[in-house]
């Protein structure tokens, strides 16, 4: 009687195993020394031994199938899903599958060998010489291994894992098939040695940045920066400028950002804040005057009497009179100076002079009163600004008419108690005020100077005055 197993096949494509299992039970009763197909009778050893069909069969398994010999049998599996589980159940020695580094297994059920109950070799009796005798078999069920008779008389399938009548490991998992039965992995664990080991899927670089390997699965994260996305693998940039957590201007940059300030601040520390630079302690020179720090810039500001340049820095004098900004009456006359004016009063000549012109009083030479005074008196002013360098030339007087045989004498008759001003005469007519010593404002001076005429031929000597009222600003500009 013999039987074939056909019907455990898996394909390739799938990833299952293509198993053809010839187990012939022949039993010829009645003879002896006679074995199961599948084994032969070892005459020296007095028992049946299995036949190794890889062997002595010439083309046992077709395309890329392996074969692997069983006991009884042979199986023909895919060579991509052979592993050191089947080498162990047979005589050859197969090397144990290698997993290169670069390559990305795959986290599917890591499927070992069906498993086929072995058939066992049988003997027809005692043979020639002491050894074990072997009994005949002989079925009671005309169904195949795998297969159990029903109730109805069919063949069932025998349901080994809910049996629990498998061969797996603690480590595997058993999945029933038709006819057997398959010792598999979990998802995250592949079958090595017959055991199922943890796939250290960070080794494989499933995760584009950081990746934490658990037992059986892993989890991916992401640097700061970045945000993981639904993949739970690649990581995306976080766009940080978009919750502002700049003061000012703000850069996203891969995996961060930075954080700008407007002119006239810096960045802070805390690399988000940005502080207000103050300009003004930069330099004692950024303003004529005063420099006032403001947000991100400085600003110049000039005394009363000046206002501020087009180049922002500069104090220029702001002429009131010309303006009409002041409170001069229409009697007197409005002189400006540095930073400031006055209301000159009209002219009044106090006797014995008399008024000439609006800025000239005259003592006449016919008046005996006159004879030891000057005989005219002329009204000047100019303004100095105060610490002016030294020494500096100021103001020139000059003769306007001259008379044959005479020479002039020009001197500060008054107002010099200090010894601030000399007089240098630069013609035989003419002579220059200097300023000698720095003068600070704000301050008032009025120096006589006087011009005398000397003439010998007539014997004439007479003088005229030059009433200088200087007006010395508070500020050197």
């Amino acid at each position: 009687m013999s039987f074939e197993l056909r019907g455990l096949s898996w394909s390739t494509n799938k990833r299952m195993l293509s198993v053809l299992i010839c187990v012939i039970c022949c039993i010829h009763s009645g003879k002896s020394q006679t074995c199961t197909e599948g084994f032969t009778y070892e005459h020296r050893a007095r028992q049946c031994i299995d036949i190794d069909e890889c062997r002595t069969l010439p083309d046992p398994c077709r395309g890329d199938m392996r074969c692997v010999n069983q006991n009884g049998g042979y199986l023909c599996i895919p060579r991509g899903l052979y592993s050191q589980s089947y080498a162990r159940n047979s005589p050859r020695s197969y090397p144990e599958p290698s997993y290169p580094e670069e390559s990305y297994p795959d986290r599917s059920l890591g499927y070992s060998e069906p498993f086929i109950p072995n058939v066992p070799p049988v003997g027809a009796g005692p043979g020639p010489g002491p050894g074990p005798s072997y009994p005949i078999v002989s079925r009671s069920t005309p169904c195949i291994l795998g297969y159990t008779l029903g109730a109805d008389g069919t063949c069932v399938d025998v349901d080994e894992c809910e049996t629990q009548s498998h061969q797996c490991n603690p480590t595997q998992v058993c999945i029933n098939t038709a006819g057997g039965y398959t010792c598999s992995c979990t998802e995250g664990y592949w079958l090595v040695g017959g055991q199922c080991q943890d796939i250290d899927e960070c080794r494989y670089g499933y995760c584009q940045q950081l990746c934490a390997n658990v037992p059986g699965s892993y989890s991916c994260s992401c640097s700061p920066g970045f945000l993981l996305n639904a993949d739970s693998r690649t990581c995306q940039d976080v766009d940080e400028c978009a919750t502002n957590p700049c003061s000012h201007g703000c850069l996203n940059t891969y995996g961060s950002f930075m954080c700008t300030c407007d002119e006239g601040f810096e960045l802070a520390a805390d690399g988000t804040t940005c502080n207000d630079l103050d300009e003004c302690s930069f330099s004692d020179f950024l303003c004529q005057y005063t420099c006032v720090n403001t947000p991100g810039s400085f600003s110049c500001v000039c005394p009363p009497g000046y206002y501020v340049y087009e180049d922002g820095r500069s104090c220029e004098d702001l002429n009131e009179c010309e303006s009409g900004n002041n409170t001069c009456t229409t009697a007197q006359v409005c002189f400006n100076f540095q930073g400031g004016y006055t209301c000159l009063n009209p002219l009044r000549c106090d006797p014995p002079y008399i008024e000439l012109n609006d800025n000239q009083c005259m003592c006449s030479a016919e008046n005996p009163a006159c004879r030891e005074r000057p005989f005219t008196v002329l009204y000047r002013h100019m303004d100095l600004s105060s610490g002016r360098s030294v020494p500096a030339d100021i103001f020139q007087m000059q003769a306007t008419t001259r008379y044959p045989g005479a020479f002039y004498i020009f001197q500060i008759k008054s107002g010099n108690e200090g010894r601030e001003f000399y007089m240098r005469q630069t013609s035989n007519i003419s002579a220059t005020l200097v300023l000698a010593r720095p003068i600070r404002g704000p301050k008032t001076i009025v120096l006589d100077l006087e011009m005398v005429t000397v003439n010998n031929v007539i014997n004439f000597r007479g003088s005229s005055v030059i009433r200088l009222t200087i007006f010395v600003s508070e500020h050197p500009f």
